[in-house]
């Protein structure tokens, strides 16, 4: 065994740590975007049109496993989340002209996954 210098072994320990924190910060940072509730039908259309023609929204299609509900806010919540997603998860990707949250919880539900 040969010995260690004690800045070798507290430059070891730093990175360590910065490893294990980093790699907690990340999960514990995810986001979703998700439509706001008072969204008027309008808006959350002209979102779900905007979103689907920037990202692929299959699963919100008859048979994907974002279908159901079967309601104009669910499907736009899902686009929105897609789009969001695809660009980098970033704020200003989510704000949809004052309509979208960024929320901390995962809103997935049954066999619909939020990305």
């Amino acid at each position: 065994m040969t010995a260690q210098s004690p800045a070798s072994l507290l430059l070891f320990s730093m990175g360590l740590m910065l490893l294990c924190f980093t790699s907690g910060v990340a999960d514990a940072q995810k986001t979703w975007c998700v439509a706001k509730p008072s969204a008027s039908n309008q808006v959350l259309l002209l979102n779900l049109n905007y979103a689907c023609s920037q990202v692929s929204c299959a699963v919100i299609q008859k048979g994907g496993p974002c279908y159901y509900p079967d309601s104009l806010v669910s499907r736009a919540a899902v686009a929105m989340n897609l789009y969001y997603a695809a660009n980098g998860r970033h704020p200003w990707n989510c704000y949809f002209n004052n309509s979208a949250l960024v929320v901390r919880s995962d809103p997935s539900y049954g066999s619909c996954t939020y990305y």
